[in-house]
């Protein structure tokens, strides 16, 4: 039989009672329906599989048990990370009056108060890092062979263990990405008796991350191969992950690596992904399903709207965009909107150079096939307006159609979906070529046919020139609204001053903002529950 992670997401779902606490990475889950105690595993793989889909789950989960939020769609992993990224930076902000939520547009965050999304990134990576340490003290040849696990399901263990590692190094970039040093541990750290791992250095985390992918992509790791695997990692994943922590090494040690970086994907060139014909159908429906999609995929987070029904992720990047009374379904796919997330004038009229737009009629000429915007019954600035709604460009890049069908065709089946079916591009080959790029730029080499393929599917000139500012322009575009773009301009050196963008530092035209902001505050309340834990400077 196939194991589908998809298909037992929604059992992983109702079994993931969340028990650990956050200021210890290593207490055992105490529930004994728990899918990571010991109690879950037997001498079959699936038993197995579905331990290993629960850190799979930790990227798209709601529950909120373990997490002190009021909203648990906020506190998805993939939705908090992509508003520390997007929201506070020049690309996105959001409508809603929270005060979290301003705290993020305005780029106004304080150490004493605590943000849902900083919180939710800081409890869903560390949470994610303590379900994968106990996930492999619970495969290890011992316990395999203690529990009569026969050769075959021996072996696919071992894959298993791969990708739980994967997804540790994966939390532990998101998470050294976002507050420089965080508790470490291991597997083989000590754990029980109200144990507290050590901050460590962000250096370190940085090394730790890159020795375990260097592992996981080597020849003889058991990681699946390349594109053998979706939605769940493989070695394509391994290896854009590592070109991603390169590209920003500067920034996580002071020490760049672009030859490593450069090296890096040219060796993802070797594993044979390929550029989807058409952006748009990246942000598909049916992406997921969709060969050409597919190929330009190296690491996704699945969703549908059937078995991972998420108020975070896709569905959060569909209904957030529109209102109901834009005729939401006819537009995304989806039954409804939530009015909240726009893209600011500023941002669509320097990246993208819009020509007669008019907000009345919604009709506005971009030459890029990349500007996703819905402008009809808008109004183009949003001075003075933050909290409205109805000011700004809604970008509709994340679309539930599928990309062979038409809005009216899928009007009927769109009025049935509460929730998106669109899996989420964590990797893309895009986002390699323009890593490549980069480290071209800094290392020797020549990436004009990667970003000439860009062009040619954007349906504009390619670049004559080659440097800091196209690439920051280019990402914002390629990119947008992917999760990237405050650590973007961080790396530019744009981040904190030498750029302003509507409502940075709480003014309407932009302001510096202090040197502290590189990266958010521990939240209060882990501070509060662990006194080991130190406040990062400045907060």
């Amino acid at each position: 039989m196939k194991l589908n992670i998809k298909n037992i997401f929604s059992a992983v779902a109702a079994a993931a009672m969340l028990t650990a606490c956050v200021g210890d990475l290593n207490t055992v889950p105490l529930n004994p329906t728990d899918v990571t105690s010991e109690t879950a595993y037997g001498a079959d793989e699936a038993g197995y599989l579905q331990g290993l889909t629960k850190i799979y789950f930790q990227l798209v989960s709601n529950n909120t048990q373990d997490l002190q939020v009021a909203d648990g769609g906020a506190s998805e992993f993939i939705r908090a990370f992509w508003s520390t990224q997007e929201v506070t930076a020049d690309a996105a902000k959001c409508a809603w009056g929270d005060a979290w939520v301003n705290d993020l547009n305005n780029c106004t965050w304080k150490g004493d108060v605590l943000n849902d999304a900083v919180y939710a990134v800081y409890v869903r990576t560390l949470q994610g890092i303590t379900y994968v340490n106990e996930y492999l003290r619970q495969t290890s040849d011992a316990n395999l062979d203690l529990r009569g696990v026969p050769a075959e399901v021996k072996a696919k263990v071992q894959e298993f263990r791969a990708e739980a590692r994967f997804l540790r190094a994966y939390f532990y970039w998101a998470a050294m990405d976002t507050f420089g040093q965080v508790p470490f541990s291991t597997e083989d750290t000590q754990f029980g008796g109200g144990y507290n791992p050590p901050q460590t250095p962000r250096t370190e985390i940085f090394n730790y991350v890159v020795s375990e992918l260097e592992d996981l992509a080597s020849d003889d790791s058991k990681m699946p191969a390349a594109q053998s695997n979706y939605p769940r990692a493989d070695k394509g994943s391994v290896l854009g992950l590592l070109a991603r922590v390169y590209l920003n090494a500067e920034v996580y040690t002071g020490e760049a690596k672009w030859a490593e970086a450069k090296a890096t994907c040219e060796k993802i060139y070797g594993l044979g992904y390929a550029l989807a014909p058409t952006h748009a159908e990246l942000f598909r429906g049916d992406n997921g399903e969709n060969p050409d999609a597919r190929k330009e995929m190296l690491f996704a987070a699945a969703y549908d709207a059937e078995n991972t029904q998420s108020y975070g992720g896709t569905t959060y990047l569909t209904l957030s965009t529109l209102s109901g009374d834009d005729g939401a379904v006819a537009i995304i796919g989806i039954n409804g909107g939530w009015a909240g997330n726009r893209v600011p004038d500023h941002f669509v009229q320097k990246y993208f150079e819009p020509v007669s737009a008019d907000f009345a009629t919604g009709n506005y000429n971009i030459t890029d096939k990349r500007a996703y915007f819905y402008i009809k019954g808008r109004t183009q600035s949003m001075e003075g307006q933050l909290n409205t709604f109805l000011n700004g460009w809604s970008c509709i890049k994340f679309n539930n159609v599928p990309h062979d069908s038409t809005a009216v065709q899928y009007a009927a089946t769109a009025a049935t979906k509460n929730f998106s079916d669109i899996d989420w591009p964590l990797i893309r080959l895009g986002e390699i070529h323009l890593i490549y790029a980069e480290a071209c730029m800094h290392a020797g080499g020549n990436a004009s046919a990667q970003l000439k393929a860009l062009a040619d599917r954007a349906g504009v000139a390619a670049p004559t020139t080659v440097d800091e500012d196209f690439l920051m322009a280019e990402r914002a575009r390629e990119l947008m609204w992917e999760g990237h773009r405050r650590t973007d301009l961080i790396r530019y050196g744009k981040w904190i001053k030498g750029y302003n963008w509507t409502y940075k530092g709480g003014d309407y035209a932009g302001r510096d903002l202090p040197a502290h902001f590189n990266i958010f505050p521990v939240p209060s309340t882990e501070l509060a529950t662990n006194l080991e834990l130190k406040q990062n400077p400045g907060y």
